[in-house]
């Protein structure tokens, strides 16, 4: 009979997450996973077979903790008028609040891209479904707050604030002066010429 685990993998996703997230995959070592999520190293290969399996449970996180809760009112079956400037506005805080691992960081997907695992089939089919959640979610906040826009009108609306939802978040380790500027202008296309 086997050892009970004495972690929730979960957890140790979570952990070793803040330290992908700050320092990306390939700056990340094993003795810094062992001293984020307490584990040693068999026990990472043995619950997560590498350290790519620990970053694809770590990417999995982020989208379940922070990805997902925070589109999830552009997502309900219906979507209030205001759910798309809530989520800009949310989003905005959390780039100027210094404290935050978006302000900090930027988003993890979308630095990973620009690593080794930028050209790896499993990363671009989870950053192209992140794309597509995304701008989906948007399209749901453009068709709630703007219900007299032609359909033209509408996508040409939901590419732009999704456009600049992704600038925000690649330059916002950088400029966060920037970022919370390129919401801002998401924030006005949504409310421009509404009442």
């Amino acid at each position: 009979m086997g050892r009970t685990r004495s972690f929730a993998e979960v957890d140790v996703a979570r952990a070793a997450r803040g330290v992908f997230w700050s320092r990306g995959y390939e700056d990340t070592s094993l003795p810094d996973l062992e001293q984020a999520t307490g584990l040693n190293r068999s026990s990472i290969y043995h619950s997560f077979t590498s350290k790519r399996g620990l970053f694809d449970a770590a990417v999995e996180s982020y989208l379940d903790d922070v990805v997902r809760p925070r589109l999830a009112p552009l997502r309900a079956r219906e979507v209030a008028p205001d759910a798309l400037e809530t989520y800009l506005r949310g989003l905005r805080q959390a780039m100027v609040d210094h404290e935050t691992a978006l302000a900090k960081n930027g988003c993890l997907l979308l630095n990973a891209t620009g690593s080794s695992l930028g050209h790896e089939a499993a990363l671009l089919a989870v950053v192209t479904r992140y794309c597509d959640d995304l701008r989906a979610a948007v399209a749901s906040g453009v068709a709630a707050r703007r219900p007299e826009l032609a359909r033209e009108a509408a996508d040409m609306l939901t590419t732009t604030v999704t456009g600049l939802v992704f600038a925000s978040m690649a330059i916002v380790r950088v400029d966060s002066s920037s970022a919370a500027a390129t919401l801002d202008a998401a924030l006005a296309a949504v409310v421009g010429g509404s009442s």
